[in-house]
C-alpha cells in the first residue's frame, strides 16, 4: 500500500513555492503526446491529463500507450497535476454519466470509469484525480442525490486509498456541490485522507463568493487549484487570466501567503480553437506575476 500524502502546503522547504500546469481538455485537436510537448515547450512545470477521449480515455489505453505517455513526460520534464476524471465524452457527456443518476446502471458507469482512472493515475505517477460534485441534481431530492453521492465515492475509496490516489471532488454552478460550505458540510462524512478538494477559483467566484478568502479558509482541504477568469456577470465561462472580473494577482497573493508549493492548473478549454497561443498567453502572464512580485 502506497501512503497517501498530506496537503502539498504543509510540506514547503525553504525556496519552494507554487508550481503552474495547464489542462490539456483545451488541447482536444491534439493527441495528449502532442499536448504534453507544447505544454512543456511553453514553460509550465505540469500537465493537467484529461481522462477522457481524445487523451486518455482509460478504456481506450493499452499498457504500451501509458509507457509512452510516461516517456513523453519524462523526455519533457513536465510533471501531472492532476488525472481530469470530471468529463465523460466516451460514453456520455461532460455531465452524465454522474454519480447521482436515476438508473443505477448509468451510476455503476461513473464508478467503474472512476476505478479505471485511479489506476490509471498511478500507473502515470499522479497523486490526485479529479470528479465531479455529484453532478447535475434532476428529478431528485438534494437529500437522496447526496446520498447516491457518499454511496458512490464509498465503492471507490478503497481503490483510491490502496493506490496512493487522493479523489478531489470540484464544486461547480449548477450541479449538486457548489458552493464552499455545501463542500465542507459533506467532506465532514468522508475520509479527508483519501477525498478533498478541487479548488476551482472561477467556480466559487461564479457562485458569489471570494475566491481569495476562501482559499486561506479551505486551505486544510484543498488539494489542487483551477485558474481561470470569470466576466462580471458571473456567468460561468472560463475566460483568459487577467480578462475577466477574478482580481487573479489577490488570488495568486493569497496561494503564497499560504506557502502553497503544489500544482495551480490553468483551466481554459473553453481555448480550443486556439490552444496553443492560450497556453502561451497565460503562461506570459503567470511569469509576469512572479516577476513583480520576486517569486521565484
Amino acid at each position: 500500500m502506497i501512503a497517501l500524502e498530506g496537503n502539498p502546503n504543509k510540506a514547503k522547504k525553504k525556496g519552494l513555492c507554487m508550481k503552474f500546469a495547464f489542462s490539456s481538455n483545451a488541447f482536444l485537436r491534439f493527441n495528449l503526446l502532442e499536448s504534453i510537448k507544447i505544454i512543456a515547450d511553453t514553460g509550465y512545470q505540469g500537465i493537467e491529463i484529461m481522462a477522457d477521449v481524445p487523451h486518455a480515455y482509460p478504456d481506450q489505453l493499452t499498457e504500451q500507450n501509458i509507457r509512452e505517455i510516461r516517456t513523453t513526460l519524462q523526455d519533457n520534464g513536465l510533471e501531472i497535476s492532476n488525472v481530469n476524471a470530471f468529463m465523460h465524452h466516451a460514453d456520455g457527456d461532460t455531465y452524465h454519466p454522474s454519480w447521482i443518476e436515476n438508473e443505477p446502471k448509468l451510476r455503476e458507469k461513473r464508478v467503474n470509469y472512476t476505478l479505471r482512472c485511479i489506476e490509471l493515475a498511478a500507473k502515470l505517477g499522479a497523486r490526485n484525480i479529479s470528479t465531479e460534485p455529484g453532478g447535475p441534481l434532476e428529478d431528485m431530492t438534494r437529500e437522496k442525490a447526496l446520498d447516491l453521492f457518499r454511496r458512490g465515492l464509498s465503492a471507490v475509496e478503497k481503490k483510491a486509498a490502496d493506490n496512493g490516489i487522493r479523489i478531489l471532488i470540484e464544486p461547480e454552478p449548477g450541479l449538486l456541490i457548489e458552493t464552499s460550505s455545501q463542500f465542507l458540510e459533506f467532506l465532514a462524512d468522508l475520509n479527508p485522507e483519501v477525498f478533498g478538494l478541487n479548488f476551482d477559483v472561477g467556480h466559487f467566484y461564479c457562485v458569489g463568493e471570494d475566491p481569495s478568502f476562501l482559499i486561506k479558509s479551505m486551505a486544510h482541504v484543498a488539494h489542487h487549484f483551477h485558474l481561470e477568469d470569470i466576466a462580471p456577470s458571473r456567468v460561468h465561462h472560463h475566460l483568459m487570466l487577467g480578462e475577466g472580473a477574478i482580481d487573479i494577482h489577490n488570488v495568486l497573493k493569497s496561494l503564497d501567503d499560504i506557502d502553497y508549493n503544489g500544482f495551480v492548473t490553468v483551466e481554459l478549454y473553453t481555448y480550443e480553437h486556439a490552444a496553443d497561443a492560450a497556453a502561451r498567453e497565460a503562461f506570459r502572464y503567470l511569469q509576469e506575476w512572479r516577476q513583480h512580485n520576486q517569486i521565484h
